[in-house]
């Protein structure tokens, strides 16, 4: 026999034996350590779901302490809490603190996100600020539905469906709740798990002890705890007591709990007053006793093992959860309730008595008769305390456990375009000079210096990253403009590219590809910069430069130079210096296009290099902005070409390898690089615009899917929390460094891929790019 330890019992003040120690003992536990985040209203907020949360995280963290738990709790700013214990708040209306909280667990590396759900608890229509949010997140997220509506709102579908299509799990308190996500919203089966509600364990009939501590000694206690609005049917409770009372004068009916904060801010107490003077009129005011409190659970504990009934007359039927019904079942309560999704379940087999809602008769009715039958209630409170022993903390633990680490559990597919990648790894390689070209592994390698290139494509970075403060953003922005600015060499005309660790330049003039790159980031920096005195400088600094550019004879370094130009034209029409470089490289494209074509080769060169994409990219933008429609057209042509050359008959993105580099007319699988999927990617997302045809799209999303193991050698390259990316497949898998290139092609990718969103595809479509992780 298990000899039992004793503890000290915070819910009683004393020592007594820890009864949950044999549940303990035969728990399965996950193999491993595992990190969770646990997003959802919390303690102290008082309600429900924060009461939730705070339990899962309290019960996880006693029995099952191998899973660590970083709460993040939805907060409200105009009424903000104080928070113990807690990784982070989200402002619940603000999406781009969704946004900063969504790059942070991302970044920290979570084995799982496990999220309450509700539909009030989040910002925006019917809490539609989630959406978004989920689709940030890299790790396999865990749901837990508090609601499942069997008639919900288009848009109440909408976003529960979305949560379906992210979900790796889905737990779920009724069987019914289950049911309706197959049937209705499209879960598969074999990710829906039903956890009954937990609760607490506490010892068997113990009521006269507990009302001698409340002064209830001889009473019959009936009652109800929660927050008081309409939807609790009180008001039928309350008109059942005269029947009640008139054969059990001794009866007291106890309501516990404060009135709905959104109740008292639009009518203050008028709800709770209403009932009050009902029970007046009705003669029964001295047998109703108001508490009115939102009792910590302790406390809450200790009430209900004073009472003999406890009473839920909800008369909506739709509730898959209540906390307190679990709790009053596991102390051992006999229940009369509405048939509520919950109570239904919860109470089967006569484990407590079910009555008709908004019906006082049936309530007087069903407590007369327990209260008239002293044993028949006991055998009742007896069943219940057993249908309680399934849904102690030590089970609820073990099963949460079980599911998160079902969730954790490793898969294949593409994370979706929607998921923010950290920023993590761009930021370790970066200092107060610039941003590092390579590494060694994950690790920084110092000895090769800065350069130009790579600067200009992380200062294009901070116009359109996601999830980053106002401070943060600024502070690495001027830091790569700064670069830029230092490359700038006035004397040449030129920019500088290399410069070593020490800050001192490797050359007078950089290659002119580097050039026209510096000039596409200053134009894009003016066209998308936050901060008007960062568009204004890139703005100075491009006009100076592009008087420098019009001798550039590198095709590429031509068609950056008209993607800056037309960035530029975006935002001012009118600009003079930027319809000239356009044209003069749209020109010089044409003429090189009719020069290099072949039979079979539609191509500007003999030779395909790198950043193949932009030179049809640059063609089509400048063609839209300059009214040539001729130039457009050639530049689809040339892109739908190019796009066929880097497909595998898999259907799999190959880019042209760099060791293809210089060879005529033909060209090798290796090594593929993350620039080229960048490429493909964001000249696709050019053709989308000028076309609407959804083989952009269709494209894009074959070279996104290239970072994550769709590609010759299943390598993924890739890390979404961190931000990293390796630097290629080779013949032998990926390369393990993390340079520079690679780690903005990978981000600049993502959010090329969400400019070619619909403003509306979060919420309205379903698969495609918004499948779950």
């Amino acid at each position: 026999m298990v000899r039992l330890p004793f503890y000290r019992d915070l819910e009683f003040g004393r020592e007594v034996a820890d009864v949950h120690s044999i549940f303990e003992a035969g728990a399965a536990k996950p193999q491993k350590r595992m990190r969770i985040a646990l997003i959802g209203n919390f303690a102290p907020r008082k309600c429900g779901i924060a009461t939730f949360t705070t339990d899962v995280f309290e019960k996880l963290s006693q029995f099952h302490p191998e899973i660590a738990v970083d709460v993040y709790a939805l907060d409200d700013p105009e009424c903000p809490l104080f928070y113990e214990n807690i990784a982070d708040t989200i402002a619940r209306s603000d999406p781009e603190d969704y946004a900063r909280a969504a790059r942070r667990i991302n970044e920290d590396g979570v084995d799982a996100v496990w999220l309450q759900h509700e539909y009030g608890i989040f910002g925006g229509i019917d809490g539609e600020m989630v959406v978004q949010f989920v689709d940030r997140l890299a790790a396999p997220l865990v749901l837990t539905l508090h609601t499942v509506l069997g008639e919900p709102s288009e848009r109440q579908r909408s976003i529960l469906r979305h949560l379906v299509t992210r979900a790796s799990r889905i737990m779920v308190m009724s069987h019914h709740s289950r049911n309706l996500l197959e049937s209705s919203y499209g879960a598969p089966s074999d990710i829906l798990k039903v956890i009954d509600h937990g609760a607490p364990d506490r010892p068997f009939g113990r009521q006269d002890e507990f009302k001698a501590r409340l002064g209830l000694s001889g009473r019959k206690v009936l009652m109800t705890f929660g927050l008081l609005g309409p939807g609790k049917g009180l008001e039928h409770a309350i008109r059942s007591l005269p029947a009640i009372v008139e054969r059990h004068p001794q009866v007291l009916y106890r309501i516990v709990g404060a009135t709905h904060p959104n109740l008292v801010a639009e009518e203050g107490e008028a709800y709770r007053e209403k009932l009050m003077v009902l029970a007046a009129r009705l003669g029964v005011a001295d047998h109703v006793v108001w508490d009115n409190r939102f009792l910590d659970t302790p406390e809450l504990l200790d009430q209900l093992e004073a009472c003999d009934i406890y009473l839920t007359p909800y008369p909506g039927l739709e509730q898959s959860a209540s906390g307190t019904l679990s709790y009053a079942v596991a102390l051992g309560k006999a229940v009369v309730s509405t048939p509520y999704v919950h109570a239904r379940e919860l109470l089967a087999q006569d484990v407590g008595r079910l009555i008709p809602p908004r019906s006082s008769e049936a309530i007087a009715e069903a407590v007369n008769s327990l209260l008239d039958a002293p044993e028949a209630m006991a055998a009742m409170q007896r069943r219940a305390y057993g249908r309680g022993r399934t849904t102690i903390w030590p089970r609820f633990a073990e099963a949460s456990a079980r599911l998160v680490a079902q969730a954790v559990a490793p898969k294949s597919t593409t994370q979706p375009v929607t998921t923010t990648p950290g920023l993590a790894a761009v930021l370790a390689m970066s200092d107060a000079t610039g941003m590092l070209q390579h590494s060694i592994g994950v690790v920084p390698d110092r000895r090769h210096g800065y350069c130009l290139d790579d600067n200009a494509r992380a200062l294009m970075l901070m116009n359109v990253a996601q999830g980053l403060s106002t401070a943060e953003r600024m502070k690495w922005t001027l830091a790569y403009a700064a670069f830029v600015q230092s490359a700038w060499n006035p004397d040449l005309g030129r920019f500088r590219n290399f410069m070593r660790f020490d800050r001192s330049w490797c050359e007078d003039e950089g290659s002119e590809d580097s050039n026209g790159r510096a000039v596409w980031a200053l134009g894009e920096t003016h066209a998308r910069a936050s901060d008007a005195g960062v568009a204004d400088w890139a703005l100075h600094l491009y006009d100076d430069v592009t008087r420098s550019m019009a001798t550039l004879e590198s095709p590429r370094a031509i068609a950056f130079a008209m993607l800056g130009a037309c960035a530029v034209l975006r935002r001012d029409p009118g600009h003079q210096g930027s319809r000239q470089t356009a044209s003069r490289g749209g020109d010089i494209l044409m003429r090189l296009l009719g020069e290099g074509r072949r039979p079979g080769w539609a191509w500007f060169e003999a030779v395909l290099g790198y950043d193949n994409p932009r030179l049809p990219q640059a063609l089509i933008e400048a063609g839209t902005l300059l009214g040539q429609e001729h130039w457009t057209a050639a530049g689809l042509e040339t892109l739908e070409w190019i796009c066929a050359q880097q497909v595998s008959a898999k259907g799999q993105f190959r880019p042209i390898g760099s060791e293809s580099f210089h060879m005529e007319l033909r060209y090798l699988p290796f090594d593929q690089q993350p620039l080229e999927a960048q490429a493909a990617i964001e000249a696709a997302g050019s053709a989308l615009r000028a076309t609407g045809n959804p083989f952009w799209h269709d494209h894009a999303m074959t070279a996104w899917r290239w970072f994550f193991g769709e590609n010759d050698r299943g390598a993924v390259l890739a890390d979404i929390a961190t931000g990293r990316c390796r630097d290629g497949v080779t013949p032998r898998g990926a390369n393990a460094n993390c340079g520079a290139e690679s780690l903005l092609a990978f981000q600049l990718s993502h959010y090329a891929l969400m400019e070619m969103l619909p403003q509306s595809a979060p919420l309205s479509r379903e698969g495609g790019m918004l499948e779950p992780a």
